[in-house]
């Protein structure tokens, strides 16, 4: 069994004072986003023990805050920046994915971006979670995060409609579930 984790960076300031897409950074509601979704995470093993992040600055921050949220409650997991993850489609980073054989982590995170990682995360579900398959179909929001369970022994064998949706959350789904 292996675990993949999808997690879109959160909320962005509309452009870089650079100009440059990548230089984007997170805004203030991203920020709590990104700590929000964090703390999701470091309360809800299993938890990876890869982190594969866009080297993008938003994408870079989000798991930067999101770590420092979980860390206390998480085993620290290698991360890794690949520029491979930037501007990726669904088969790019399914090749990504199937590229971790090697290390062979039992769970793995991914953090990217849209279109790509809303596009893999359809392109992946083949069963799971009715609800959360409905809620995903129309978006990967920033700072969602879709976990997928496959019933294979190595990430090599991974394949597009093989995996189980285990869940779907986002910061606005956590605040609903809260009353807040």
């Amino acid at each position: 069994m292996r675990r993949l984790m999808l997690l879109r960076h959160a909320k962005t300031e509309h452009d870089a004072p650079s100009g440059r897409d990548r230089d984007r950074r997170l805004d203030d509601r991203g920020r709590h986003d990104a700590a929000e979704i964090g703390g999701w995470i470091g309360r809800h093993p299993p938890f990876p023990g890869l982190a594969l992040v866009s080297p993008a600055i938003r994408a870079h921050q989000t798991w930067e805050i999101a770590w420092e949220a979980m860390k206390g409650a998480v085993p620290p997991p290698q991360v890794e920046l690949l520029p491979e993850l930037y501007g990726a489609d669904p088969a790019q980073l399914l090749d990504t994915v199937r590229s971790v054989s090697a290390t062979d982590p039992k769970r793995l995170l991914l953090v990217g971006h849209n279109p790509g990682m809303h596009e893999l995360a359809l392109a992946l579900a083949g069963s799971g979670d009715a609800a959360g398959r409905k809620v995903l179909a129309d978006n990967l929001p920033t700072s969602g995060l879709a976990v997928f369970d496959f019933a294979v022994d190595d990430w090599a064998d991974m394949a597009f409609r093989q995996g189980k949706l285990v869940l779907f959350v986002s910061p606005k789904m956590l605040k609903q579930a809260s009353g807040g």
